[in-house]
């Protein structure tokens, strides 16, 4: 089993900057693929990013130029760096973890609770 715990989020107004956090416990953090989805109210959870066990990372195209994801394996954390933020950012982030990098929600075994993120124009 892996837990996991984000924190970060918040309230911050369009052309901020936030940093999620995602913690993990319980099984070789090392091992483990990592993302970050998204799910905004009445929409389907999308993806945000991801990075494999070796460190190479994976955007959604829409949030490439913004958004950073990374990984501290000493720390057992990954993190979402989101800069230039808009309104439709606003959604409940969810870290995920599993043992091959994938774009698509069902490949994942392993989640937060999320954390709500708004972004206020």
């Amino acid at each position: 089993q892996v837990q996991l715990v984000e924190s970060g989020g918040g309230l911050v107004q369009a052309g901020g900057s936030l940093r999620l956090s995602c913690a993990a416990s319980g099984r070789t953090f090392s091992r483990f693929a990592m993302a970050w989805f998204r799910q905004a109210p009445g929409k389907e959870r999308e993806f945000v990013a991801a990075i494999s066990w070796s460190d190479d990372p994976y955007y959604a195209d829409s949030m490439k130029a913004r958004f950073t994801i990374s990984r501290d394996n000493a720390k057992n954390t990954v993190y979402l760096q989101m800069n230039s933020l808009k309104a439709e950012d606003t959604a409940v982030y969810y870290c995920a973890a599993d043992h091959a990098v994938g774009r698509r929600f069902v490949e994942y075994d392993y989640w937060g609770q999320g954390i709500q993120v708004t972004v206020s124009s």
